[in-house]
């Protein structure tokens, strides 16, 4: 077998995805939805660097962040509000990580098959597929309310493998979030931690045990930076 080969032969079946914090950078368009909502309660703006970190934690979290003085009631109602502001700012002001076309391309090239398994509202994700250019290249894409559980359970996994004829040993899963390890060690499938995405100052990557971790997309063009499948 050849070097080129070889390198073809060592890229996994399929990939699965988280979006936010690692496929998408989506944190400028939660931004300008927080500060609209603080807009209209009479607050300035909040820096972005304030709601980064929360973005993949969900829209609880960055409405904690966006209303610090909120309970967990206050917190939840406005998350409806929060979702239908999003709606209208979706892809308008986030863009893919530098690196994420690039190695999506070159994983389409090797014969892999990917997919997107995210928290977020499914409608919402599959409204962002067609801004993306993505919405006949991803091959599955489960959101947080598609099935009766979400991540950190190992089900939006297991069903995403199943939908493009695979198995959870077939599939690597890449994340931002301690939540994507724990669901896929959950599975049976490999996992790659995505060190370019939102965490909190106390998260520690290195005790969620992923099976490799990655500081950029563009690392992820080499065929030997992924986790070994069966």
């Amino acid at each position: 077998m050849s070097a080129a080969a070889a390198a073809v032969a060592a890229f996994p079946k399929a990939a699965l995805f988280d979006l936010d914090g690692t496929l998408l950078d989506s944190a400028p368009d939660m931004l300008a939805v927080a500060n609209r909502m603080r807009a209209a309660r009479g607050v300035g703006p909040m820096p972005l660097d304030a709601l980064r970190p929360h973005v993949s934690k969900g829209a609880r979290a960055m409405l904690g962040a966006a209303f610090p003085e909120l309970d967990a009631e206050g917190r939840d109602a406005r998350v409806r509000e929060f979702l239908d502001l999003y709606e209208v700012e979706l892809g308008l002001h986030g863009a893919p990580f530098a690196g994420v076309e690039a190695m999506l391309g070159q994983l389409e090239a090797a014969g892999c098959v990917w997919g997107i398994v995210t928290n977020k509202p499914e409608y919402l994700a599959r409204k962002l597929m067609p801004l993306l250019g993505w919405e006949t290249r991803c091959a599955v894409l489960i959101g947080g309310d598609t099935l009766a559980a979400r991540k950190p359970d190992p089900l939006p996994l297991t069903v995403a493998a199943e939908r493009i004829g695979m198995t959870a040993a077939d599939c690597v899963y890449v994340g931002d979030d301690e939540r994507d390890i724990l669901a896929a060690r959950a599975a049976g499938m490999p996992s790659v931690a995505a060190l370019w995405g939102y965490r909190l100052d106390h998260d520690d990557p290195l005790s969620w045990q992923a099976d490799a971790m990655i500081e950029a997309p563009a690392q992820l063009l080499a065929a030997d930076a992924w986790p070994a499948t069966r």
